[in-house]
C-alpha cells in the first residue's frame, strides 16, 4: 500500500522532489511541502498540509482524521481517485503560490 501511495503521488506530481520530513516520506514542490504519508499497523496516514484536507472535507469525511491528517484503513483499498485529486489540487496550489 505504501508503494501504491508513493506511485499515486509521484505520478500526479512528476516534478515534485521526494523527501523525508517529520520522519515520513513525502514530496515538496518549489521547496514547499506538498504531501506526506506514513504506514502504521492499522492505517496509512496521509497528510496534505492543511488545505488539501479542508478542500476535500466532504470526500474525506468517511475516514478517521486528525489535525491535518487522514487515516486510510489497511483492510480497505486506497481511494486512488481521491488521493489523485488531492495531489493534483496541492500541485496546482503550490504552483500558483510558489511557481514562476
Amino acid at each position: 500500500m505504501l508503494t501504491q501511495m508513493r506511485m499515486l503521488i509521484t505520478t500526479n506530481a512528476p516534478t515534485a522532489e521526494e523527501s523525508i520530513a517529520y520522519g515520513m516520506p513525502g514530496c515538496k514542490l518549489h521547496k514547499k511541502p506538498l504531501v506526506y504519508f506514513a504506514g502504521y499497523e492499522n492505517h496509512i496516514g496521509f497528510y496534505a498540509t492543511p488545505t488539501g484536507h479542508e478542500t476535500f472535507k466532504k470526500q474525506l469525511s468517511k475516514y478517521k482524521q486528525g489535525k491535518g491528517s487522514v487515516q486510510f484503513p489497511v483492510d480497505e483499498k486506497l481511494p486512488e481517485k481521491l488521493i489523485t485529486d488531492i495531489v493534483k489540487f496541492r500541485v496546482k496550489e503550490n504552483n500558483e503560490k510558489y511557481g514562476k
